[in-house]
């Protein structure tokens, strides 16, 4: 449970991750042309300042994210199924073979009436 949590962070943090980068200025402007002229929401140096510190705190624990769940595969890796799995019986092998002897033959027979009579120690139906 606690692996599929940091997945899911892990997810969320890529994507806040690339909306960050793309929407600092660059050379080329990037999406950070979209930000609009009203950029006093960031402070008096403008986005520049704000969306660097985000973007370093957002990679950030995208890295420490990534070390822990590494380490919980890792650690989760060691255990074989197969271990988990084996039961442990207390079956004594034999010391010897001993010889195999065949059971007794069933005798049927059919009487008159069509019953059958079964003689196998002294058992009968009818």
């Amino acid at each position: 449970m606690t692996t599929s949590f940091l997945l899911i962070v892990q997810i969320v943090l890529v994507v806040m991750l690339v909306i960050a980068v793309l929407l600092q200025k660059s050379s080329s402007i990037g999406l950070g042309a979209y930000s609009g002229s009203n950029e006093s929401v960031f402070g008096a140096k403008g986005p520049a300042s704000f969306l660097a510190k985000t973007t370093f705190i957002i990679g950030f624990l995208f890295v420490v994210n990534t070390i822990t769940l590494g380490y919980m595969y890792a650690s989760a890796s060691a255990e074989s199924v197969v271990d988990n799995a084996v039961e442990t019986t207390n079956v004594v092998a034999p010391s010897s073979i001993a010889p195999v002897m065949p059971a007794e033959p069933v005798m049927a027979v059919t009487t008159e009436n069509n019953s059958t009579i079964t003689d196998n120690n002294s058992t009968t139906q009818k």
